[in-house]
């Protein structure tokens, strides 16, 4: 009885604001909007490993012919503008998902995020010259001092930038909205072309944003002597970023994919969705230590806590870590349900889809295996983080691994083959979590098929 209080408790008193929170138009917009730089971000891992092949002939044979730089390249054009994706893709979804015209939106949330930024960059040859700056001519000295201006800095188009391209995305989404719900539009006669129309009817609500922003730069420019993107890096996502770094961050990410699970709420799509502004930051930091040959945790910019640590070892093989369920559905389980189970599940677990198990056991709710659902993940993000912390392996690189890729193989990418024997540990460390508990909710289903085919007997003798 007081398992059932507790569990009613938070299924009708904690769930419900966390579900009202979850399903907010602006959680929503970041949820789906950061889907769209996805592919790019993959593409661009594809060429980050080209670019830095781990054999060093081939290395050095691409790096002498010039590959390395056209890799590079493709890589900086993809992965590399992932803040871009991010702003467009959040506003688009926030202004779609209210049943008008996105695209517009979307490009309207662009100018605004590349407005609020000084378009300079510092004279590259600056710190070359530091040294003996002082002996060169007064017009020399400004001339190496002042900073290349009329460019972008590329560093706010990655993962510098993202938590601005969200704060934007969301905030040009919400007014845009909200502005043409107020009327605010130019309205053409019908007989003008819908496409025509509709550039028209987003003039305004683009007009009131760029005004807004333009405002804004001046002020940070004026005022604060900087920009608001390098205010917002500085003041809201560097302290971010160290906080998902951190051993609590992981163990709670690891606690709250399953704890919303178990009560039959998506934990992967929500526990992804809120790290992964965090995170993806975090792996694209990795990935510019990595091309630069500084992966070390001595590196202040390099995080043991990555996108891929969350998809690729915490929820390795599906929320979690199911692997361990799934070997003992195969070699050991005498249920029909199980052993059934394990055959539909085998193919899907590879690649760290595991829902016909979590609804097909069922896992939510289900007391007999609570305890190695909940631990596991803790087991494996505690173990993850200490052998990084203590240099047993080196940090993730960065690459950003699709999070269907089976185990063993994303070790293998995100990390190499220390993460690669990694994985095949954890495999086995699941598998004796989950073991023991196995059995006994085997045993219970055994007896009720028992009972029920009795049952069934019976009736059909009557």
């Amino acid at each position: 009885m007081q398992n059932s209080a507790k569990s009613s408790w938070v299924t009708d008193k904690l769930m419900p604001p966390i579900m009202k929170f979850i399903n907010t138009k602006a959680v929503t917009a970041l949820k789906n909007g950061m889907v769209y730089s996805l592919p790019f971000i993959i593409i661009g891992s594809v060429f980050l490993i080209l670019a830095n092949i781990p054999y060093v002939p081939v290395a050095t044979w691409l790096s002498d012919h010039g590959w390395s730089a056209v890799f590079a390249q493709a890589n900086n054009a993809s992965f590399g503008m992932i803040s871009i994706f991010t702003v467009v893709g959040i506003a688009y979804v926030y202004v779609r998902d209210e049943g008008q015209e996105a695209l517009p939106a979307g490009f309207t949330a662009l100018v605004a995020f590349l407005l609020l930024q000084t378009m300079s960059v510092p004279n590259p040859v600056n710190e070359a010259a530091y040294k003996n700056i002082d002996k060169l001519p007064h017009a020399v000295q400004e001339l190496l001092s002042s900073p290349v201006a009329g460019v972008l800095n590329t560093a706010n188009m990655g993962g510098q930038g993202m938590i601005a391209a969200i704060i934007v995305g969301l905030l040009v989404g919400w007014s845009y909205s909200a502005m043409i719900k107020a009327g605010w539009k130019v309205t053409l006669p019908e007989q003008v072309p819908a496409n025509v129309a509709g550039q028209f009817t987003a003039m305004i609500p683009a007009f009131v944003v760029i005004s807004v922003s333009t405002a804004i730069f001046a002020i940070f420019k004026y005022v604060f002597h900087t920009d608001a993107l390098d205010w917002i890096y500085q003041v809201i996502q560097t302290p971010l970023q160290g906080m998902s770094d951190s051993f609590p961050a992981v163990v709670l990410m690891a606690f709250l994919v399953t704890f919303f699970w178990f009560f039959g709420v998506h934990g992967g799509i929500i526990v992804g969705a809120i790290s992964g502004a965090f995170l993806i930051p975090n792996s694209f930091d990795n990935m510019v230590a990595r091309k630069a040959g500084e992966l070390t945790l001595s590196n202040p910019s390099v995080h043991i806590v990555t996108n891929e640590f969350l998809n690729n070892f915490i929820n390795m093989t599906g929320s979690g870590m199911t692997i361990g369920l799934v070997v003992f559905t195969l070699v050991r389980a005498r249920s029909v349900q199980l052993k059934t189970l394990g055959k539909i599940e085998f193919i899907p677990g590879l690649f760290n889809i595991n829902e016909p198990f979590l609804f097909g056991i069922p896992m939510v709710l289900n007391p007999f295996l609570a305890i190695p659902f909940f631990l596991t993940p803790v087991i494996a993000a505690v173990g993850t983080y200490a052998i990084i912390y203590f240099g047993i392996v080196p940090p993730l690189n960065g690459v950003g691994v699709p999070w269907t890729t089976p185990p063993i193989i994303s070790g293998l990418l995100a990390g190499g083959w220390q993460f690669a024997i990694w994985q095949a540990i954890l495999i086995a460390m699941s598998t004796a979590m989950y073991f023991p508990f196995a059995l006994g909710y085997d045993k219970m289903l055994q007896k009720q098929e028992a009972e029920n085919a009795a049952a069934a007997e019976e009736a059909a003798t009557n």
